[in-house]
C-alpha cells in the first residue's frame, strides 16, 4: 500500500471508501457549478476582471478532480468516469494555462471560444455523472445547478460579450 492510499485508509475508513470519494466528487461538482455561477454573474456585474478572480476556487477543483482520477482505479471506475473526470481536469488546465500562465487574449478569436466553450461543458456536463455516483439527491442538484451555469453562461455572452 503506498503512502496516498494508506492515508485515504486512515482518513476515510477501509469500510467506506468508495462512498467517501463519492461524496467527495459531489462535493467537488457543486463547487465547479456555484463558482461557474459566481464567476457568470460577477462577468456581467463588474466586468472580466473580477470573474477572474472569483473563478479561482473553480481552478482549484483540478486537485480533488486528480485525486479522484488517482483513486479511481483503485475503487473500480468505469472507463466513462476516467472520460468525464478527464474533461473536467483538461478544462481547468487549459483556462489555467491560457488566463494565469500564458495570459493569452484568447477570447477575442472566435474558434479558440468555441473549442473552450465545447470542452468546458462537455467537463462540466460530466460533472453530473461523478455526482450521481454520490445518489439521487447530488444527481438532481447537479442537473439543476447545470442548467443554471448553462443559462447563466449565455446571460453573460449576451450581455457582455465575453
Amino acid at each position: 500500500m503506498d503512502r496516498i492510499e494508506a492515508w485515504t485508509a486512515d482518513l476515510f475508513g477501509n469500510g467506506v471508501v468508495v462512498d467517501r470519494l463519492d461524496l467527495v466528487g459531489a462535493v467537488v461538482v457543486v463547487v465547479l457549478y456555484v463558482s461557474s455561477i459566481l464567476t457568470f454573474s460577477a462577468r456581467m456585474m463588474f466586468g472580466l476582471q473580477s470573474g477572474h478572480w472569483i473563478g479561482v476556487p473553480f481552478l482549484l477543483m483540478a486537485f480533488p478532480l486528480a485525486f479522484l482520477m488517482y483513486m479511481g482505479p483503485r475503487v473500480g471506475r468505469p472507463f466513462l468516469y476516467y472520460v468525464q473526470v478527464g474533461l473536467m481536469l483538461t478544462s481547468i488546465v487549459s483556462l489555467f494555462l491560457l488566463d494565469y500562465v500564458l495570459e493569452v487574449e484568447w477570447r477575442d478569436t472566435q474558434w479558440v471560444v468555441v473549442s473552450f466553450v465545447m470542452l468546458y461543458f462537455a467537463g462540466l456536463g460530466g460533472m453530473i455523472g461523478v455526482a450521481s455516483l454520490a445518489g439521487r439527491g447530488w444527481t438532481i442538484g447537479a442537473v439543476v445547478l447545470f442548467l443554471v451555469t448553462l443559462i447563466m453562461a449565455f446571460v453573460q455572452r449576451s450581455a457582455t460579450g465575453l
